[in-house]
């Protein structure tokens, strides 16, 4: 048996608040579910961290299992996207057909895998009428005033995940006061439509004519693609409760004998500079934003993943200047001619060897990566890597093979030496002077973009003792 195959999962599981052991419901076929974008607005820096984060998860899981099920869902049917439309006065399905596009459009520049299934929840409303219809049969959920709502105090088990006891929750921000509930607790599993809602967004039901809950679509489509119980579900911590609170309950009260998830995950928060975003704040940040200013996805990638998936995460001027002196620092270290193409790196990683010396630091990175993810620790040893590859080329091949493993570099990290070359000397040094005035005035976002454009360029810049910079190039 490989070494990989070997090699136990530690995983930080919510439901149990503790670090546990994974193992699969059907042995190396690992079945996995993340709640994906609604589609009403490009995505934010926030969306695409947790986007990232699952995607190496999905990178991890496709060397270490035989067969893996990864099932990210599209929600392209709910109240933000129909007063959004209302209020671009375009139709629904304009509005989601364009923003699904920028979607994959941004987060492809992030080299983001493509998961097995994109579900979209306009393609699977039978199959939420089936479930709720069931809840309904079996006492679980009732109808009133149009809508059909899930009775919470039928489930004993609500509040599990979210560690929150039921007798002391409180109507609130996130908890709907509404005169058609039994129990305020109580949330909407299928809603009637207004008198001006798109026709995109009505659908028949033996109800009425309406819509969805958010929750039953998550539980409809994760069934449909992974069945009653499937293995992990991920998403962000603010869905914790009460969006995967209420899909445990839905799913279990419907499916006899489901557990539905074996094990949960939560990524941190991220905030731009201590504060939460908004576009009150006018800190509500894209991804396109970031493109459009020259930054590389694979820069916001490394940001992305620089602290610990489960840790909260600040966006500010000096995170984006670590992680383009990071990534000018991995291409600087990293060859082009180690490069493969996706199935030859996970072969390659499929079959490590741990008595192998040639492949430590594979074995290692993937040690830390069974350990709950702790990319921390891969950084720390990258960085390590990076000064001994100058003199080893062995480590300087292993570095590279795992800088692509993990999305770190690819082809286009790695300029034209003809183009390079034809670059004004002079033109280099007017920008480093031009850098070096912007981070004196402490414009660190002028400075963080003059780096990129010459690194556009195939040009790397690394800063020095006494406010020097060199420059090489890739």
């Amino acid at each position: 048996m490989s070494f990989i195959k070997k090699l136990d999962i530690m995983l930080f599981d919510s439901l149990s608040n503790n670090k546990v052991k994974i193992k699969l419901i059907d042995n190396e076929n690992l079945k996995f579910y993340v709640c994906g974008p609604t589609v009403y607005e490009r995505p934010h820096i926030g969306n695409a961290r947790s986007i990232v984060i699952y995607d190496l998860f999905y990178r991890f899981f496709r060397v270490k299992f035989d067969n893996v099920t990864y099932v990210r869902n599209i929600t392209d049917v709910d109240d933000k996207i129909n007063q959004c439309a209302k209020e671009r006065n375009i139709s629904i399905k304009s509005l989601t057909s364009e923003i699904l596009g920028f979607f994959n459009q941004d987060i492809a520049k992030l080299n983001v895998l493509t998961p097995n299934f994109q579900p979209k929840a306009t393609e699977h409303i039978d199959e939420m009428i089936k479930i709720i219809q069931i809840l309904i049969d079996k006492g679980h959920a009732y109808i009133s005033q149009g809508h059909v709502l899930f009775n919470v105090k039928t489930y004993k088990e609500y509040g599990n995940l979210s560690n929150r006891d039921i007798s002391e929750l409180n109507a609130g921000a996130r908890i709907e006061v509404a005169n058609y509930k039994k129990d305020p607790l109580d949330f909407v599993l299928w809603k009637p439509s207004d008198d001006d809602d798109d026709e995109s967004s009505i659908f028949n039901s033996p109800w009425g004519s309406g819509r969805p809950g958010w929750h039953i679509e998550c539980s409809a489509m994760s069934t449909k693609y992974l069945g009653n119980n499937f293995d992990i579900h991920g998403g962000g911590a603010d869905l914790q409760f009460p969006h995967h609170e209420n899909e445990i309950a839905q799913s279990k009260c419907a499916h006899q004998d489901s557990h539905y998830a074996s094990y949960w995950v939560h990524n941190g928060f991220l905030t731009v500079n201590g504060e939460k975003m908004s576009k009150s704040l006018k800190n509500f940040i894209t991804v396109n934003d970031l493109i459009a200013q020259k930054y590389s996805g694979l820069v916001i990638r490394l940001l992305l993943l620089s602290t610990h998936y489960r840790k909260p995460l600040d966006f500010n001027d000096k995170s984006l200047e670590d992680a383009i002196k990071t990534i000018n620092k991995f291409c600087q270290s990293s060859k082009q001619e180690f490069l493969m193409d996706q199935k030859q790196i996970e072969d390659l990683f499929k079959n490590i060897d741990d008595k192998n010396l040639d492949h430590k630091y594979l074995v290692q990175a993937m040690k830390y990566l069974a350990d709950d993810f702790n990319i921390s620790k891969i950084l720390a040893m990258l960085h390590e890597m990076c000064k001994e590859s100058k003199k080893n080329s062995n480590i300087s091949k292993q570095l590279t093979h795992i800088l692509q493993f993990l999305g770190f570099i690819d082809k286009s990290s790695f300029g034209s030496e003809d183009k390079i070359e034809e670059i004004d000397k002079d033109f280099i040094l007017s920008k480093i002077n031009e850098r070096l005035d912007a981070k004196k005035n402490k414009n660190y976002q002028l400075a963080d973009k003059i780096r990129q454009e010459l690194l556009d360029k195939g040009v790397i810049l690394e800063d020095v003792a006494n406010d020097k910079t060199n420059y090489s190039f890739k």
